[in-house]
């Protein structure tokens, strides 16, 4: 009997340690013939061909990015579940999308979910798998052959390898960025290809260029699958001999390969430009796939991905002289309308210089109301763009694709991402809670073609002229003028009743005390009175001269940015608001634009936006005139507002944290959480009087519900419905 035990022990020993090794260490015992490769797809040229009964046959990317992220989570939670997966597969399908891509290995969910939408499937919808490189040690002080950059990249592009094999346990933490689970579905057959790696950057791939230039075996390459020409960079190296090292793995163990290829966007690009540009956007580091190629054991082949916006960063539009760039005249790049169409003509730039097929694996434009970028050529901005006009944007930027060569290209992306951050709003958030709420001021979250409303089945308030929604428990004030109040994840809504308005004449102020620290009772501008100091005036003035007026001292884009603006720092001596200032400022964003270039002058300050300025419309979804954007709507006695959060110096409204005095010891932005506000409604003539009105946080229980934006169904029509015709 103990010899039974001690033999039974050892069996589960061995086999423990057996799954352990091929499960978990990717340890494989047979090994496949490079002779006998099985693989459906393939490049040739600058094309990309599926195999299908032996025949080839053409096949364009129609590609949807998609995030791990939901509302309530940070994307690293990889909290969307199996059913949810299957039902935006398809969404995405049923837009005329042929091809899906995720940036890093989701949770097992993911795969199971992509397994059983696509196995019954006549035409399946195929997937290009990503593998993230850490934020970390890419803006560190590594180079791209430390072993937290290298070796670990090239572990984690095998098992995602073996994640799609469906031959992978991965313990919570394994991988970096990644999810975590066991893999047994094997969804190897819809895998078309790789992206490997992330947006390179540029420091990182320059001073690794710079580290190993001239030592052997950092200038050149020659593996078996994959090999570097003559003159490739040190980083460059690095990336032939991680796809080496990919394609022997899936070659040996699983007798299969798929295309691929490695991240890369225009900062990285393989382009010299003209020295105002180089110097201006240190243009520093050049990662070129032309220098990388394969041997004739590689059955499918590579191609070049490039991430490619309309708006950032816009080189062409700071040259002159395009014959340089080998793409013609710069008048021939001009459209219809008289625009000139840089981004058609970088795309072309790209697709000249490569002898591979060429993908734009991220294009897209951002539906949030703040604006990061501003595309000045044809308006496809990073930002402040309605749906429809998303719509519009992202058929612009697949017909450049198309007419420039590529072979297809990645909408960024499929749904919002509340828990995102943008470069020009990140200062005035509290960055620990972006996932409780729908910040409308930072467009990075709003790129998506499926957005997440607040509330569970309808938001609390639509701005559209139907004040059915409205009770008699939101009113604030009564009498001639009334206001009532409301909110949710994402906005403060206000009504206003006011009998026999004039709207197109008549002028009402709505003053607002959000914090006890600073504000006036005075309002300058207007010559306006309060009961109580104000932070903030809204100004009601028809439809065109409405807007947002804030106390300077509470000045969000001050407190940051005012040597970038106005070349003063606001807290010397002589440059700090009076605590009681009666001066009211407008509401401006900071825009990372390219001035000095724009003006030739190297003084030239920080574009700014007026972002407090309200745009005129009816903002519900359901309505034929709904325009996303839209922040009020009359109709007769009344207006309806919907206001952002952060427009209103909230860090975090789920727990009812704004802006603390900038100047009271602070020298910037720090939090203070309240639980009142006060607002009142007048005419100017008067005092305005300010009733209290209290506030309760949701903390991290968010309400939302799903809905298709006008861009998705634009898109339909052109990907879908224009393929029928």
């Amino acid at each position: 009997m103990k010899k039974y035990i001690i033999s039974v022990s050892l069996i589960i020993l061995v086999l423990l340690a057996a799954d352990f090794a091929y499960f978990h260490l990717g340890i494989y015992f047979v090994s496949h013939d490079d002779n006998l490769v099985d693989f459906f797809i393939k490049t040739e040229g600058k094309e990309i061909y599926m195999i299908e009964d032996g025949k080839e046959i053409p096949f364009e990317i129609r590609g949807v990015n998609m995030g791990s992220g939901e509302p309530g989570e940070w994307s690293t939670n990889f909290s969307i579940d199996k059913e949810t997966y299957k039902r935006w597969f398809s969404y995405i399908q049923e837009m005329g999308a042929n091809t899906l891509r995720v940036y890093t290995i989701q949770n097992d969910t993911f795969y199971n979910a992509f397994y059983e939408y696509n196995k019954d499937r006549s035409e399946p919808l195929y997937l290009i798998h990503g593998v993230w490189v850490n934020d970390y040690v890419q803006n560190s002080r590594l180079d791209a052959y430390s072993t937290e950059f290298y070796e670990t990249f090239k572990q984690d592009c095998k098992i995602m390898v073996d994640v799609i094999h469906g031959k992978r346990k991965i313990n919570l933490g394994r991988v970096g960025s990644a999810g975590h689970g066991t893999y047994r579905k094997d969804i190897s057959r819809w895998v078309i290809g790789y992206i490997l790696g992330v947006e390179w950057e540029d420091l990182t791939v320059a001073y690794t260029d710079d580290l190993y230039q001239g030592i052997d075996g950092y200038t050149s390459y020659n593996g078996k699958y994959m090999y570097t020409k003559e003159g490739a960079s040190p980083f460059e190296v690095m990336l032939a001999r991680v796809g080496d090292a990919v394609i022997e793995y899936e070659t040996k163990r699983y007798g299969q390969q798929r295309l691929i290829a490695f991240s890369n966007w225009p900062t990285t690009d393989p382009f010299k430009y003209p020295d105002n540009i180089k110097n201006f956007f240190m243009k520093c580091a050049f990662v070129d796939v032309e220098n990388l190629k394969t041997t004739e054991l590689v059955k499918t082949g590579h191609y070049a991905s490039y991430h490619v916006y309309p708006y950032y960063p816009d080189y062409l539009s700071f040259s002159d002289d395009w014959t340089q760039f080998g793409i013609g005249e710069k008048g021939k790049y001009f459209d219809a309308h008289g625009r000139l169409n840089t981004y058609k003509a970088y795309l072309t730039m790209l697709t000249n210089h490569h002898s591979v097929p060429v993908v734009i694996s991220e294009f897209g434009v951002s539906t949030g109301r703040g604006m990061a970028q501003r595309d000045r050529n044809t308006n496809r901005n990073q930002g402040n763009t309605a749906e429809h006009e998303q719509g519009q944007a992202l058929i612009d930027c697949w017909n450049d694709i198309k007419q420039s060569g590529c072979n297809g290209g990645c909408i960024f992306t499929w749904q919002d991402e509340w828990f995102k951050r943008t470069w020009n709003t990140m200062y005035a958030v509290d960055l620990k809670r972006t996932p409780y709420w729908s910040d409308y001021q930072t467009n990075e979250q709003y790129f998506g073609l499926l957005s997440f409303d607040p509330g569970n089945e309808k938001s609390v308030c639509y701005v559209d002229g139907d004040v059915s929604e409205w009770t008699e428990e939101d009113k604030v004030i009564k009498g001639s003028c009334e206001l009532s109040l409301k909110y949710d994840e994402k906005f403060v809504y206000f009504l206003v009743k006011k009998e026999s308005f004039n709207f197109k004449n008549e002028t009402l102020y709505i003053p607002l005390d959000v914090t006890p620290k600073s504000g006036s009772n005075y309002c300058s501008n207007y010559g306006l009175k309060f009961d109580r100091d104000c932070d903030f005036v809204f100004v009601v003035n028809g439809i065109d001269n409405s807007r947002i007026l804030v106390q300077e001292r509470y000045e969000a884009l001050r407190s940051t940015y005012s040597q970038n603006v106005d070349n003063y720092d606001t807290y010397t001596s002589g440059n700090v608001p009076d605590k009681n200032s009666a001066k009211f400022v407008p509401v401006n964003m900071i825009l990372q634009t390219a001035t000095a270039l724009i003006y030739n002058d190297n003084t030239a300050t920080a574009e700014i936006y007026e972002t407090g300025k309200l745009l005129y419309g009816n903002a519900n979804p359901k309505s034929e005139e709904f325009n996303s954007l839209a922040d009020f709507y009359a109709n007769g006695d009344y207006i309806e507002i919907k206001i952002p959060w952060q427009i209103l110096n909230f860090a975090d409204p789920s727990r009812m944290e704004i802006h603390d005095d900038y100047y009271d010891g602070n020298y910037g932005v720090e939090y203070i959480n309240i639980d009142k506000i006060y607002a009142g409604i007048g005419i100017g003539n008067e005092r305005i009087e300010l009733s209290e009105i209290n506030l309760k946080g949701w903390g991290n229980k968010v309400t939302y519900h799903e809905r298709l934006k006008s861009s998705y169904y634009i898109m339909q029509n052109l990907w879908k419905e224009g393929a029928m015709k």
